[in-house]
């Protein structure tokens, strides 16, 4: 993108110009950034539902498709490990694994360790299904990102790595 593009007007510029007639006493600067933030987050939201659609998930399964892939061969974790890994509740994880076995994506084993807890492994259809939609996420990013540079984008995670801090 041009500088010369960087200096039109978009939605987020014409939204402040309304808000600062309304409220003039108020330092709408943080909407610069923020309301960008949301309207690119909402992009990427669409992008990934894309990627995941082409591969036959929902954004959810590949949460946890990746997350048990990440993992080193058998690639399992424990639903509690899976939890921590996707940040949802119990409940919410107990449903979602019951949909991917179904699906014949991932398998519960009893857990070697623990007779009274149980591994979930992913299968060669969940590993091939979450490497298919990480492939085509991956492409699709670098296509939303072909107007920055690879300097800007390595600026640009910098910037983002600081303010997603916790």
């Amino acid at each position: 993108m041009s500088p010369a593009a960087d200096r039109r007007d978009d939605e987020v510029d014409l939204l402040i110009d309304a808000w600062s007639r309304r409220l003039p006493d108020v330092d709408l600067t943080p909407l610069d950034v923020m309301s960008r933030l949301r309207r690119a987050a909402n992009r990427l939201a669409r992008l990934r539902a894309s990627a995941f659609s082409g591969a036959g998930l929902a954004a959810w399964e590949f949460d946890v498709l990746a997350a048990l892939r990440r993992e080193e061969p058998p690639h399992e974790l424990s639903p509690a490990q899976l939890i921590s890994a996707t940040m949802i509740g119990s409940a919410a994880m107990s449903n979602r694994l019951d949909n991917l076995v179904r699906r014949g994506l991932v398998e519960r084993r009893p857990n070697p360790r623990d007779g009274r807890s149980v591994l979930v492994r992913i299968t060669a259809e969940g590993a091939t299904r979450v490497d298919d939609a990480m492939r085509s996420l991956a492409e699709r990013e670098s296509e939303e990102l072909r107007g920055l540079t690879r300097e800007e984008q390595a600026t640009l995670a910098s910037l983002l790595r600081r303010l997603a801090r916790e």
